[in-house]
């Protein structure tokens, strides 16, 4: 089975992109880590990408935007995130 490409914008001082990382280790799963730190020229993809979004972290399962930390607890909470996640 493939696993789904899951790509994290983030930054080294964001708390809630901490938060997000931990929970996709627990979840077991492979992923993408894209630091904005410092990276002007990345982040102006990721508004592009995002439709607009400047916040980290956003999180893009297979090219789909995900959004934020708390998009992404909202989807393990409803227990949709595993199915997307594999």
């Amino acid at each position: 089975m493939e696993m789904a490409e899951i790509i994290v914008y983030t930054t080294n001082y964001c708390p809630y992109c901490i938060k997000v990382k931990q929970l996709l280790i627990k979840k077991g799963v492979e992923f993408t880590e894209i630091d904005l730190t410092d990276n002007d020229a990345e982040r102006m993809r990721l508004v592009e990408k995002s439709g607009g979004r400047k916040t980290v972290p956003q999180i893009f399962v297979n090219d789909k935007h995900i959004g934020g930390c708390d998009d992404l607890f909202a989807l393990d909470a409803k227990g949709e995130l595993d199915s997307l996640l594999a």
